[in-house]
């Protein structure tokens, strides 16, 4: 009896113990049916993002195909910017499925990580590099195809009361980036004027024969890779000369600026031109005097004043007869005026440019008879002038 006891417990043992070796089989068979499912998500995933990465790179690399000159870039460029938002979407979830991609092949250790790492380190230097996150990837509308076939340049027709700074302000950029677009020293704007206006800091700058992306860099102070991005230029193109294109941050060398004179000569002051020699229909000051000159420069600017104000002393007395605003406080398009000077008959000019320290202006009959010329007059007097608005 104590032996068959002994002989069943043993028994019972071992059917115990197969029974823990067949549950551990099976629930290993299960871990492994797990794990292989997930696999097959996880590389269907991983495939379907690679497909749609390689989907986007093939559309990019026929759109480069397609701009093999930079007036052709320039096209595809206006092309693209009458997409709806989607293109727009895409253009980002390029760089969200590249970041995406690369992070999956680094993780599963494939050989291509490094390629897929290097384009997506690319797309990131391209998008950093614009001036801000709008200019390249987010925002390709910065090209207005009914204004300019040029990347990043636009044009605006000016209106009664603008001024450079206003203007500049509306595009966010510089009055000064905005006179060197439109060759001019003055803030003062006449109506119904078309002007240049890039959508980002620097130089506006129409390629001539011999230009490469370096040498402009070199010159105008800026980086030939943000020349390169910015104006969509393929690597290794040939500029085509005549083309605009804008040099984002760039600098204009002195001897380029507007109103830049090579010395100190006869240069520095013009005579009247034809233009101002056919005085307009109201205009009954004398010619060459510094009254005729102001009127006609008001009259250009949109901004008429009276034909009858007297000399220069009494032009203060008679803008606010006719209710204009006389003050000390300068503006771009405002008259300046001094009684005193100009043999007893006081003086007037316009202000074409005010800064943080100096007002410039042009007049005429300063410098001689006839003659049209600029000056500087130091903020810091302007108390001593009437401004007639």
């Amino acid at each position: 009896m104590r032996e068959e006891r002994q002989f069943g417990r043993g028994a019972s043992g071992n059917i115990g113990a197969r029974r823990t070796i067949i549950r551990n089989h099976f629930t290993s068979l299960r871990s492994k049916k797990r794990k292989l499912q997930s696999f097959a998500i996880y590389g269907g995933i991983f495939l379907l993002t690679i497909s749609f990465l390689v989907y986007g790179n093939s559309g990019s690399n026929v759109s480069a195909e397609r701009s093999k000159t930079l007036a052709s870039s320039e096209a595809t460029g206006v092309s693209s910017v009458s997409k709806s938002a989607k293109s727009k979407t895409a253009s980002v979830d390029e760089l969200t499925a590249a970041n995406a991609v690369t992070n999956l092949a680094e993780t599963a250790e494939l050989p291509s990580a490094g390629d897929l790492r290097e384009s997506e380190t690319s797309l990131t230097i391209k998008k950093n590099l614009s001036q801000n996150d709008t200019e390249v990837i987010t925002k390709p509308d910065i090209v207005k195809p009914d204004t300019s076939a040029a990347r990043g340049i636009s044009s605006y027709v000016t209106k009664e009361g603008d001024t450079m700074e206003s203007i500049a302000k509306k595009f966010k950029i510089s009055s000064q980036t905005l006179r060197w677009a439109n060759n001019t020293t003055s803030d003062a704007v006449e109506p119904n004027k078309t002007l240049v206006v890039p959508l980002v800091d620097g130089v506006v700058y129409t390629i001539k024969d011999g230009d490469t992306a370096q040498s402009l860099a070199e010159k105008y102070k800026t980086s030939a890779e943000r020349v390169v991005l910015y104006n969509d230029i393929d690597d290794g193109a040939k500029l085509s000369a005549g083309s605009r294109i804008v040099l984002p941050g760039g600098e204009l060398p002195e001897n380029e600026r507007p109103g830049y004179v090579a010395s100190r000569s006869r240069s520095t002051t013009t005579s009247a031109s034809r233009n101002w020699l056919t005085a307009s229909v109201g205009n009954r000051y004398a010619a060459g005097n510094c009254t005729w000159y102001a009127y006609e420069r008001r009259l250009q600017l949109g901004r008429p004043i009276g034909s009858f104000w007297g000399h220069a002393k009494a032009w203060s007395d008679s803008a606010r007869a006719a209710g204009l605003v006389v003050n000390n406080v300068p503006a771009p398009g405002a008259i300046i005026q001094n009684t005193w000077g100009g043999f007893g008959y006081g003086h007037v000019g316009i202000v074409e440019r005010v800064d943080g320290q100096n007002i410039y202006i042009s007049e005429m009959n300063y410098k001689g008879y006839n003659i049209i010329s600029p000056r500087t007059v130091p903020l810091a007097e302007a108390r001593r002038y009437n401004f007639i608005h």
